[in-house]
Formats: C-alpha cells, structure tokens, sequence
C-alpha cells in the first residue's frame, strides 16, 4: 500500500470523536487552533450518538447527565465550547427509581435536600450516618477533582498541588466506594441504597474508588438532564465549530497508527494508508487501546505504557432498544430512570451469562419522554431501553471471529438474552410490554466493534484506587507531542469524558483551564 502523504495542515489531530474527543477538538478550535478530528465508525459521536430503525431512533450511551445546566459547571462549558447551541433540560425532580426486594422503592431526587430527608424517613434509625455519608460524598468529588486536574498541570504547579493537597486525595481516593460507607453505615440494606447507581460509572462498590463514585454521584445531587434533540445533538453543536476554525472532523476514518520521529508523535497513518501530520496529536480512544494498537513495540514495552496495559477493561452491557407505539407515560413510562436489583447486594450485580441465572441489577430508561422535542407522530411511537451489566465471560466464546464462524449458534444466542430480558420487562412493566413493536439486542461484542474499546468495556478502564492515582492517565504522556483526552484521563461517564476532554486540551493550550473554573 502507498500512504499518500499530508503537510502540516492542521495544528492538533484527536483520535477518536465520543465525549472527550469532540470535547478536546472543539476547545481548542475555540482558541483558534485547526483541528483534525478522526473517527473510525461512520457517525461521529461515539457513544453520544443516535441510530434509528423503523422510524424510531435511540441514544447508544447517554440517558441523562448532571451538572448540565447553563449556571452548572459542565453547562458553562458546553455553552462555550458550541456557542450555546446544545441545550440540556431536567428530566424532572426524580431522576432515579431504585428497586429492591420485598417491594422497597425509593425514589432519587433533586434538590439534594429532599432526597436526604427521605433517606431519613425510610431509614430514621441512621439519620446522622446519612448526613456523614454526604459529607463525605462532597469532599471524595473535591478529591477527584483535584487528582483529576493534576493529570493536565504541567511541573513545579503540579506538584506543588500535590503536596497541599496529598492527604485529602489520600484519603478519598485511595479508599473503595465499600470500604468508605462500611466505615459510614451501619444498616445494610442504607448501604445497599447509596451504593446502587455504580452502574452510572461502571464500579463495583467493593473495587472502585470512593472518589469516583463521589464525582458522579455528586454531580447529579441537583439534578439530571438530558440534551433537547438526543444525544446526537451534541456533535450538531460542536462539530460545526471545529470547521469554522479550519478544522475538520471525519468519520469511516480509522487510525492504525501514530507516527513517532526522533521518538517524538508527529502524525497519524490511517487503515486506509494516509498520513496526516500535526504538532500535537491526541488519542481519546481510551488509553489502553492507544498503547496497545497505536504505538510501537518499543514504546509498549517501556514503564508508562506496561503500567496502562495492567488496567483491566470495565464492565460490559446488553442493551434491548425497545420501540412502543401508544401513550407509554400512561401506561407506566417515566422520565425517571429504574434501577432493578435482584437481591440488597450491590456488589456481585454483574450478570455472567448463565442460562436460567436471575438478572442481578437492570436498568431501564425511556428515551422520548426526556427530549422535549421527541415528535411521537400519528402511531405515538416512543423509545426506551433497558441494560444488563454483564461480564465479558458471557460473550467471550463467540468473540475474536467466533460469532461469524458459529452464526447459528450466536443467533440463537442472542433470541435467548432477547426473549429473557422482554419477559423480564413485562414482568417490571406487565402494562407497557403490550405496546412493544419493536425491539433490538446490542451485544458486548457490538460495543467493542463500534467504540474499539476492549472487551467491549463503555467506561474506560477500571474504576479502582489504583487507576485514580496513577499518573500513567495524565494527559501529557511520556511521549512528546502525544496526548490523552475522554474518561480514562478523568472519570467515566457524559461529563467524565466532558472534563477528560477539556483537560487533554489544556495540556496543550493552558488557557483552557480559565473554562474549568
């Protein structure tokens, strides 16, 4: 293959167009840098994209966000990133509904007030306990927060930080989400309620650190949101300012590789054999998969990237994309998401693919009922979905070429999970299920092919104390000229890759932290 050569034309090139990626490009567009933003899959977007069947179109990764409102953090930064173009509304005062044996139901609310006094009332035994767990939930998001904006200052300032700041990062961040509230609660079944969204950022309570679940937890204490048009709004708002600065953003575009010189990154070398050259090159693919299918053997084989290549992938999914048609709201849909678990333990709610084993912890979403500007048409035709955290091991016989060379057995596979999770739905939902005409299994094995991430793992790599502290996911890597934007640089999650992304660019452009303020 001859590689047909580019000149330096643009200034920055980001690999990778989800969250982070599209974040990192459209921040440095706005501070006039030309940006190449380069996506393998043939939508940009990443996971904030939407696809459509049938006359129904759905949301693959985002169903609501915090902090997302003009007077909030990522709000501010959004408006100034697209120009005030992306528009996120409340999905109501109850965003979450959690699910728990023996009929306990609590709703999740804002403001945050309110849902600490109904933590009071259900559980009026622990009311000082709820008041220490929220406490200590707002200082483990200061934590992050600072050990995440290290990851982009540059030397004495980061260190200097470090030091002022090294035993309340310590502290919050060194400690498992488990471990924290065992210290805090004393109930079980309190403990079991506070840790039950983990699956907003993909870490089980026994593993992750307390300071991830601090950030995202505590980012939705005013609130959710959802973006008016979908998620695939978002690209729509930022997109067209990476162009107005000379830049340009192109799906169906995978990179192979990242050219090195003198040991330095100075380009990238398409599947296709182009090359394209820039100053600056940033890979929001996900730091693991940068390292191990980007960069050469000698860089692989240094410290940095051994120690990247350690963290274990995040946990996978099965989404069912459900299509009704008819008034959903009055037959059981909300706007509030549902959290179903299978028993008060929290900890082992990943589903390992047995036949006849009990979902451990489903989520259920419907799409339409958040977007205000969701049309239903004359058939009223309405969206939801509904997750199963899985283990990789459920899929793991078919990956690798294996779905393509036992078709019927993959086939037969997926009706199984299928039929399974609709029964489960009209269980949870017995008013709803009739109004289904529509339905669509994505796998984990779907997730790894469209996003590249490894074992189909959404949320980066791991969630633990280790990954937290380490300074192999700081933005600027040891490699001159290459750069780490999206989640794993600050946490998982919409406003996770949101701030991984404004972090990547600010290594490069320092004036981007006058955004983060």
């Amino acid at each position: 293959m001859t590689a047909k050569l580019s000149t330096n034309e643009f200034d920055v090139i980001v690999i990778g167009s989800g969250m982070g990626g599209m974040t990192t490009a459209a921040a440095l567009s706005r501070l006039d840098h030309k940006v190449l933003l380069l996506e393998q899959a043939q939508a940009i977007g990443g996971l904030t994209h939407s696809f459509s069947r049938n006359g129904f179109t759905w949301d693959v990764g985002l169903h609501y966000c915090g902090t997302f409102g003009h007077d909030q953090i990522a709000g501010r930064i959004l408006d100034w990133l697209s120009g005030g173009t992306i528009e996120f509304r409340s999905v109501g005062t109850v965003y979450d509904t959690l699910h728990f044996p023996d009929d306990f139901d609590i709703s999740v609310g804002r403001p945050a007030e309110a849902y600490k006094m109904e933590l009071k009332d259900r559980f009026p035994d622990n009311v000082a306990e709820i008041d220490a767990y929220f406490e200590a939930l707002l200082s483990a998001e200061e934590a992050g927060h600072m050990a995440g904006a290290e990851r982009a200052m540059p030397e004495p300032f980061r260190s200097a930080h470090h030091w002022w700041n090294k035993k309340k990062i310590q502290r919050w961040c060194s400690r498992t989400t488990g471990e924290v509230i065992a210290d805090l609660i004393s109930d079980p079944k309190l403990a079991a309620v506070l840790s039950a969204q983990w699956g907003t950022y993909g870490g089980k309570p026994k593993e992750a650190s307390f300071a991830f679940h601090g950030i995202v937890m505590g980012h939705y204490l005013e609130g959710a949101a959802y973006p008016v048009g979908g998620a695939a709004a978002i690209a729509k708002g930022l997109v067209p300012v990476i162009e107005a600065a000379g830049g340009s953003a192109r799906a169906g575009t995978p990179v192979s590789e990242i050219l090195l010189e003198n040991g330095k990154a100075v380009g990238v070398r398409t599947k296709s054999g182009d090359e394209f050259n820039a100053p600056f090159i940033v890979s929001a693919i996900g730091a693991g998969e940068t390292v191990k299918h980007l960069l050469p053997e000698e860089i692989q084989k240094g410290d940095w990237a051994r120690e990247i290549a350690t963290f274990k992938p995040s946990i996978c999914h099965f989404d069912l994309f459900l299509g009704f048609e008819g008034d959903i709201a009055k037959h059981g849909a909300t706007r509030s998401n549902h959290w179903f678990y299978d028993s008060w333990d929290t900890n082992d709610a990943i589903w390992a693919g047995g036949g006849s084993e009990p979902f451990p912890m489903v989520f259920v979403s419907f799409s339409s009922l958040k977007n205000p500007t969701h049309d239903p048409g004359p058939t009223n035709k309405h969206t939801g979905d509904m997750m199963l955290w899985a283990d990789w091991s459920s899929v793991a016989e078919f990956a690798n070429g294996g779905a393509q060379k036992r078709v019927d057995e993959w086939a037969a596979f997926k009706q199984h999970i299928e039929s399974r999770m609709l029964e489960f739905f009209a269980e949870k939902f017995p008013d709803l299920a009739p109004l289904i005409v529509y339905h669509e299994l994505g796998t984990p094995l779907a997730t790894a092919s469209f996003t590249g991430h490894e074992k189909g793992g959404f949320y980066g790599v791991e969630t633990t104390p280790r990954r937290m502290l380490s300074d192999a996911l700081n933005a600027r890597t040891p490699v001159p000229g290459l750069f780490l934007a999206g989640q794993d640089v600050m946490s998982p999650g919409i406003a996770g890759a949101l701030s991984g992304g404004m972090l990547g660019a600010a290594a490069i452009d320092p004036r981007v932290f006058q955004k983060l303020r």
